[in-house]
């Protein structure tokens, strides 16, 4: 029963979702046609028929897109119209006789068009169209969308099928509401009941309530119908034509002019497809093979051609309008599309009593579904302040190349578009390159040092320079870190670049570090890069810089440049010399150290990790440990704060009984000793005054490490 109800589904989706856009292919028909004046109502009718029925039923069964749908789109049929136009200059094709040779050579154009797209497939330039940027696409799509609605005025007005828009004088109010209410009904439905085939419902029902108003008033000006359609002739006038009569000649003597726009009308028509595919991807969830559709569409106007169609393109409206009347898959297309060619060959009479203004808003209701989603949350926080610099240059964008397309064509804003997208990309990656600039006294390292370092330390850390960094690290932003190298101030021993937010770094990058080592080596101030993540093969093995994983461990590195040799590796310290047991009697700490046990950690081993349970602290007696964050995505863990010896660690999660709050790992080789809870309990039962002594030394020393580490771990959370 489920099966049946989605077969049912599928098929009433495709064959409405195809009757939705019919009134606009016969439109766009019409237009390939129009410099042929009213010899070309039957002749474009015919051709938008074809393309639809016929084109449709070949690519759906050769594109594999989310439902791969074909139709006539007004960029191609423009340019179509324009070699009709430029066939009539020409004195023999200038007479009614001549139409069926003006169809053929037209379909020769669209034959040709064809093979050059699967040419183009065939070689890989499909997939120019997969690197077209959002703002670019969304602002075609937001075009497509206006177009749509644009197409369905004079429908809407009153004025019958072909016609230009009427005068405000002539527009028929009943019409404009009726089909505005198919349109809102539409949109409702498809909310309220997104399983319902709400354009079929529609249809029907708006054709219903036509035929009842205009008996129950005959005088009431509901609009037009479509009307009777013209009989489909065999052979149709197309390129075949011009192969069964084997008149070459005529090919021959105009071969510039539909070479030219064999051209236009693949390029236009490749890219229009390409930008479908990704637009109906991003709706429906769907991933395309842009090489596969670009031969499949070429492959579809191969044959037009010969049929005397018009040119194909991968048509969102169709593929959104058989989607919003539930079809799911390309048997709706297939569907649709026998459907059609039925309707063309024998069901012309039911055809002609469809309302123009109820299919007019269906595709009213089509136009908002094409709307950008991503645009629209833009413009929304645009209008509440929310937006940034770089979300209004992709607003601007939008709009930019909404405007274009409609004013000059696809091709003219998809080209603006994308030269606009190159000049901001390369704006703002010179902007943001330089994040931020501190010295290391505004953030030292979280490397804990006793206070007789600290003291030495702190006036010496404004020698270090700190660089943020941020974007791409190329040849239009290098000029900007080279003129932070030249204004460094005077007494800088050293300048760390900070990395991490370098999106990627290429050849001219690479030779820009290198240059920026030199110069700096040249003032005696070393190089020191952070963070560096992501340098697209490349190695920075030529730069010569020093490097470091992470910020932190670049500025303990630079201010251990800073100290004398002898106090940058803290000496190993006796237990009873460290602050924490110093000046014990003989008989406290006969009676601690029987509670303290001893361990030995090689580099690299972990002492606890975060979440384990903290029964006991540990007194640090030579090398270094440090606390770190759980590893991110990348392996990369964030160190919180590194002890030296003679420090406590792990003391504040044990007084309060929680977990271990971040991973401890030996950076050396490592000696400590333990005292775990139960015994420090024991302590304060046996020896009060000793426990009292131990507590009160756990609270200086977090207090002290509180106060050296605070300016570190403000910077950390900002």
């Amino acid at each position: 029963m489920a099966k049946a109800t989605n077969r049912w589904r599928e098929v009433a989706g495709g064959c409405v979702g195809s009757l939705s856009v019919f009134a606009l292919v016969l439109s766009l028909g019409l237009l390939a046609m129009a410099p042929l004046g009213t010899g070309g109502v039957a002749a474009g009718l015919r051709a938008g028929l074809m393309t639809t029925a016929v084109g449709g039923l070949l690519y759906a069964w050769w594109g594999r897109a989310a439902l791969p749908s074909a139709a006539p789109s007004s960029a191609t049929a423009l340019l179509l119209a324009g070699l009709v136009l430029k066939l009539l200059s020409d004195p023999n094709l200038s007479t009614a006789e001549a139409i069926p040779s003006i169809l053929a050579l037209c379909g020769a154009a669209v034959s040709l068009a064809g093979a050059l797209q699967v040419l183009a497939g065939l070689s890989g330039l499909a997939r120019l169209a997969s690197y077209v940027p959002r703002p670019v696409v969304a602002g075609f799509m937001n075009g497509v969308a206006l177009q749509v609605v644009l197409l369905q005025w004079p429908m809407l007005f009153g004025s019958p099928l072909g016609a230009e828009a009427v005068g405000l004088a002539a527009v028929q109010p009943a019409s404009v509401v009726l089909g505005l209410a198919t349109g809102l009904a539409v949109v409702v439905l498809a909310a309220r009941w997104p399983r319902l085939p709400s354009a079929l419902t529609m249809l029907v029902c708006g054709t219903a309530l036509y035929l009842w108003l205009s008996s129950t008033w005959p005088g009431l000006a509901l609009g037009q119908r479509i009307g009777p359609l013209p009989p489909i002739a065999w052979p149709p006038p197309g390129a075949g034509s011009l192969l069964l009569g084997a008149d070459f000649a005529l090919l021959a003597q105009h071969a510039s002019a539909v070479a030219t726009a064999a051209v236009l009308i693949a390029a236009v028509g490749a890219l229009e497809t390409g930008m479908n595919a990704v637009a109906v991807d991003r709706q429906l969830g769907g991933r395309h093979d842009p090489r596969r559709e670009l031969v499949a569409i070429g492959a579809t106007n191969l044959v037009l051609g010969l049929l005397g169609g018009v040119p194909a393109v991968m048509n969102r409206v169709r593929a959104v309008s058989i989607a919003v009347a539930g079809g799911r898959t390309r048997w709706a297309l297939v569907a649709g599309s026998l459907a059609l060619g039925a309707l063309a060959l024998a069901g012309r009479p039911l055809l002609s009593w469809l309302p123009l203004p109820v299919l007019a808003g269906i595709l009213l209701a089509v136009a908002w579904s094409l709307v950008d989603g991503w645009s629209l949350q833009l413009a929304r926080r645009g209008l509440s302040g929310r937006l940034g610099r770089a979300g209004r240059d992709n607003l601007a964008l939008v709009a930019v190349v909404l405007v274009t397309t409609l004013v000059a064509g696809l091709w003219a804003g998809v080209l603006l578009g994308a030269v606009l997208s190159l000049l901001i990309f390369v704006a703002r990656m010179n902007r943001s390159l330089v994040r931020a600039r501190y010295d290391a006294a505004a953030r030292p390292s979280r490397r804990v040092r006793t206070p007789a370092i600290e003291a030495l330390l702190q006036p010496l850390r404004q020698r270090v320079r700190i660089v943020e960094l941020e974007g791409a690290l190329f040849f239009g932003s290098g000029e900007r870190l080279l003129a932070e190298a030249l204004a460094l101030p005077a007494g800088t021993t050293e300048l760390v670049l900070d990395a991490a937010r370098i999106s990627t770094v290429d050849e001219s990058g690479l030779q820009l570090l290198q240059d920026l080592r030199a110069s700096l080596a040249a003032r005696g101030i070393g190089l020191r890069i952070a963070g560096l993540r992501h340098t697209l093969g490349l190695t920075l093995q030529d730069v010569q810089a020093e490097v470091s994983p992470d910020v932190d461990r670049a500025i303990e590195a630079a201010e251990d440049r800073l100290l004398p040799a002898q106090s940058v590796t803290p000496p190993a310290v006796g237990l009873f010399e460290t602050a924490f047991l110093t000046g014990l009697t003989a008989a406290d700490r006969s009676a601690l150290q029987r509670h303290l046990q001893t361990l030995k950690l090689p580099a690299g081993d972990r002492l606890f990790d975060e979440g384990d349970p903290a029964d006991r602290l540990y007194l640090l007696l030579s090398g270094s440990v440090s606390l770190l964050s759980q590893p991110d995505a990348d392996g990369r863990s964030q160190r919180y704060l590194s002890i030296s010896p003679g420090m406590l660690l792990g003391e504040t999660a044990m007084l309060d009984g929680g977990g271990r709050t971040a991973a401890a790992v030996a950076d050396t080789d490592v000696e400590l000793v333990m005292l775990d809870a139960a015994a420090l309990d024991l302590l304060q039962r046996e020896r009060p005054a000793l426990a009292a002594t131990l507590y009160q030394r756990i609270a200086v020393h977090l207090s002290q490490r509180l106060r050296a580490a605070s300016v570190a771990w403000r910077e950390s959370a900002a």
